[in-house]
C-alpha cells in the first residue's frame, strides 16, 4: 500500500512543497511585521528621514501609523 500511495501522491509533490514554500514566506513576513526590534528598527528609519527633511512630518505620521496598524493586523 505505500508504493501505491507514494505513486498516486507524486504527481501532488510539486504542489506540496509549493503550499510549504508559501507558509515559511508568511512566517518570515509575520516575523518581520510583528517582531519588537524589527518594528523599533522601521520607526526609527522613518524619525530619521523626518529629522533629515528626507519626508515630511505628515508623511512621518503616516508611516509611523501604517507601521504600527501592520503590527495589530
Amino acid at each position: 500500500m505505500g508504493l501505491l500511495t507514494t505513486l498516486l501522491g507524486a504527481p501532488l509533490a510539486p504542489v506540496k512543497g509549493l503550499i510549504r514554500l508559501a507558509e515559511m514566506i508568511q512566517e518570515q513576513v509575520d516575523r518581520q511585521t510583528r517582531d519588537p526590534a524589527a518594528v523599533r528598527r522601521r520607526l526609527e528609519e522613518v524619525e530619521e528621514a523626518r529629522a533629515a527633511g528626507l519626508i515630511t512630518d505628515e508623511d512621518a505620521a503616516r508611516a509611523t501609523e501604517e507601521i504600527l496598524q501592520q503590527m495589530i493586523t
